[in-house]
């Protein structure tokens, strides 16, 4: 397992000396326990020019030129480089963006974009402030011993204008056209949109997933197949927990697609306990996820750690939890950079 870790004078003057005897970049990565990029980045780091006896030029690194530019890009020169001053605070941000873990491995899925690093710094007591956009800036400008620009995150797509496909026919319960304006502005909790993550082509298993609309709290099931009846015994199951009471609370209505996994609309909402109604279901037009723009956002979190092709049948529950763990505890500006975990717990509904 790769490292992260700050490359010291003594393991630059080793990679210049094992560049010397021949070695490659993969083989100095190995030997430092740190990934081929962190070896790429260094070797632009230290590299100069350097002029033969016989008037040739070749390009060569320099542990002495590498270590004095990394010194001095954390260094605060001129306006602006606020950060320089704190390289404690430097090193928290870049840890979170690279995804450094407790025990120094690097988890890429568990990246922070830069200003939900910003936030979790001001929540953990670090005194210095930038702005977003200024630390954009010291990743671009290469400020940063490690974290350049194509470690960040996906940055959010444009929002664009959406056009409303109409139905062929009608969808198998109530259409999102009459769902309460409450539940659209997201002024109250208990409101959630569904969909499923399909696992690898010629695979059954998948994932339903749940977010709750005005909090962002997402919930995620592995099932055995893409079916409705694995999605009714999710939700049934959801409701045994919680018992019936409670899950009208909690669930009161629930947004889908006309995906097949979500056809049958009356077991959904049918109460598995008292065979009374425990939630409401609503129906998005066709083509049309910005609909369940939550749980989509959440679905693109979720792939980060189980990626387009990925078998869910080499994954448990536990995992799932994990992952899932994260995201919820994962901090968001539309929240005010709280967590979507720390939000829905302080907002649900006492029992």
């Amino acid at each position: 397992m790769r490292h992260f870790k700050q490359l010291t004078k003594t393991d630059r003057l080793n990679i210049e000396k094992w560049l010397r005897e021949g070695m490659k970049k993969g083989e100095i990565a190995d030997r430092l326990r740190v990934h081929r990029n962190t070896i790429t980045n260094e070797l632009k780091r230290g590299q100069y020019t350097h002029l033969n006896s016989d008037w040739t030029t070749e390009t060569r690194y320099s542990a002495d030129i590498a270590d004095q530019r990394a010194r001095d890009n954390l260094k605060a020169k001129g306006a602006g480089l606020k950060i320089g001053n704190d390289r404690e605070f430097a090193d928290f941000l870049e840890r979170l963006m690279l995804g450094v873990q407790d025990d120094g491995s690097v988890d890429a899925s568990r990246r922070f974009s830069p200003a939900a690093a910003l936030a979790e710094a001001r929540k953990a007591g670090y005194t210095t402030t930038i702005c977003k956009a200024t630390l954009y800036s010291y990743i671009g400008k290469g400020v940063f011993l490690r974290l350049t620009n194509k470690h960040l995150i996906v940055k959010g797509k444009e929002k664009h204008r959406h056009r409303i496909v109409r139905a062929k026919r009608a969808p198998a319960g109530e259409s999102i056209e009459r769902r309460a304006e409450e539940i659209a502005q997201r002024i109250t909790i208990g409101h959630w949109e569904m969909d499923s993550v399909i696992g690898k082509q010629g695979t059954k298993k998948c994932l339903v997933t749940l977010t709750e609309r005005r909090t962002r709290f997402e919930l995620a099931f592995l099932v055995p197949d893409h079916t409705a009846d694995s999605v009714v015994k999710i939700i049934n199951r959801i409701e045994r927990k919680l018992g019936a009471r409670r899950f009208r609370q909690v669930f009161q209505t629930i947004t889908v697609d006309n995906g097949s996994e979500f056809q049958d609309c009356r077991a959904l909402e049918k109460s598995c306990i008292n065979k009374g109604k425990r939630t409401k279901m609503y129906y998005c037009h066709p083509y049309s996820s910005w609909e369940r723009g939550s749980n989509e956002n959440q679905n693109r979190m979720i792939r980060r750690f189980f990626p387009k092709g990925f078998d869910f049948s080499q994954t448990t529950q536990a995992e799932v939890d994990r992952a899932i763990q994260w995201i919820n505890d994962y901090p968001r500006e539309a929240l005010g950079w709280r967590s979507s975990g720390e939000l829905f717990c302080e907002q649900l509904p006492a029992a």
